[in-house]
């Protein structure tokens, strides 16, 4: 190739999908991957040569579960997705819900268009039986195939929410009408909701206020028994689905039960960087409150064997960016979700990488290819010729206490604050353009956030 090149990374250990870590250069010209070669080997001229001084260059990570919106809808997807660009994750699949899409959508994509940093796409959330009725119209016209089904607003739970029409019902349906979409999946948050308060009330009762009274008001097999009932009526209707924020081994092992029936429909599983390194013992307290629960040691084991193996197929962060005051208050009353879309790639090579000694590969096919394939992404997940170039230089022996007044989220915590992780990106580049450097925000990319909207239908 003799066209010049806009940018050359040289000095760096590429992960190519199935090879890992392989010494090389990398020619960027158009936003896309053009040249992958050899180290020392002589490549064309180009307006901008970065020497990576021997570190690593992944595949930018890709994020399919995001509450963007949820803390400050004017600017969320600014912050929200500096924070991302700050770990290493350079697209982001966010969930857009409301009584009426065809009426929402586009003003939520425009504002998303102008404010992002990085590449997004959208899920729909359902929580009637209008959203089912119109789903291949929205679907069609906004070009989203993915979609989220909360069984935990069904009944008492739901109607605190203004949700009325949450049942089984609306997920058979749902259930049915995905399966009309082509390559559609749909995502379900799996908790029997009314179950409990039969646990809840005595432990409120008793006066728990700790975080493991937050797990065991929510314990495990009532995940599990959710995990049944989607996954019972999805092979029944032969749909896609996505259990999605899997947080317990035994919900994991109800996954494994039904996949050995032999059904043709894929369950996709995916879990949370949470899942994988806090339990219910955290000193984090209620930063740490999320539903699904952390959980046990013995339960984060479950969620890095699935990965190891192949049950868990992505890895989504389930942010969600409200403010420091809304969890400084008792556990029952504290706000659900935390921030976490910029860490799942330190919690990845700490925990993952450098402590358990989880393979490079099996954590990139979690993180970044298997969401572009699932989700229908095409031209990102992995560092190839012709893919877009989203890329990640990261430095393994980077060690980084995590600070959330440096993160640029909305959020001014974080459930990580104060622990000190070994390996963080130094750089990240979306499309070939650097968006974010040594722990900030490039100037030109918030002047220009330049983030694309990423039609999936």
């Amino acid at each position: 190739m003799t066209t010049p090149l806009d940018t050359l990374l040289t000095n760096t250990l590429i992960h190519l999908e199935g090879q890992g870590l392989v010494p090389g250069q990398l020619g960027l010209a158009d936003g896309r991957v053009a040249l992958i070669g050899a180290h020392g080997q002589d490549m064309p001229n180009a307006a901008e040569v970065i020497d990576c001084q021997g570190l690593w260059t992944l595949p930018g990570m890709i994020d399919p579960h995001v509450h963007f919106g949820f803390g400050d809808p004017e600017t969320d997807f600014a912050t929200e997705s500096r924070n991302a660009a700050l770990g290493g994750t350079t697209s982001v699949i966010s969930f857009h819900r409301s009584a009426d899409i065809r009426d929402s959508f586009e003003a939520v994509r425009e504002r998303a268009e102008r404010q992002s940093c990085i590449d997004f796409a959208f899920h729909f959330g359902l929580t009637s039986r209008l959203h089912v009725e119109t789903l291949d119209e929205i679907s069609r016209r906004f070009g989203v195939n993915s979609y989220k089904l909360y069984m935990m607003y069904k009944g008492a739970a739901g109607l605190s929410k203004g949700f009325t029409e949450i049942d089984d019902g609306l997920l058979w349906g749902a259930l049915l009408a995905t399966r009309q979409v082509p390559g559609a999946i749909l995502g379900v948050h799996c908790e029997n909701v009314e179950v409990i308060p039969w646990l809840r009330d005595p432990l409120r009762a008793a006066g728990r206020d700790d975080l493991a009274a937050w797990d065991e008001q929510s314990p495990d097999f009532l995940e599990a028994e959710n995990v049944h009932r989607v996954c019972y009526f999805a092979g029944k209707t032969q749909t896609a689905v996505n259990i999605v924020h899997l947080s317990s081994r035994e919900a994991l092992e109800e996954v494994r039960r039904h996949r050995r029936d032999g059904r043709r429909s894929p369950i996709y599983v995916e879990t949370c960087p949470h899942y994988l390194f806090l339990d219910r013992e955290s000193p984090a307290g209620t930063y740490a409150k999320v539903n699904p629960p952390v959980r046990s040691r013995r339960d984060i084991d479950a969620m890095w064997e699935g990965l190891l193996d192949g049950a868990i197929t992505t890895i989504g962060s389930d942010h969600v960016p409200r403010k420091r005051a809304t969890k400084d208050k008792d556990i029952w009353s504290a706000s659900n979700g935390f921030p976490g879309t910029g860490m799942i790639l330190p919690i990845l090579l700490h925990e993952g990488l450098h402590e358990r000694q989880i393979p490079l590969d099996t954590l990139m096919r979690a993180a970044s290819g298997m969401p572009a394939r699932i989700y229908g992404l095409p031209g990102k997940g992995r560092i190839a010729v012709g893919n877009d170039a989203d890329l990640v230089i990261v430095d393994p022996d980077l060690q980084k206490t995590v600070d959330p007044a440096r993160q640029e989220s909305h959020a001014d915590y974080s459930p990580y604050e104060g622990m000190s992780l070994k390996g963080w990106p130094v750089r990240t580049l979306v499309r070939g353009r650097t968006v974010a450097l040594d722990g900030r925000i490039t100037e030109a990319a918030r002047r220009q956030p330049g983030g694309r909207y990423l039609r999936r239908l």
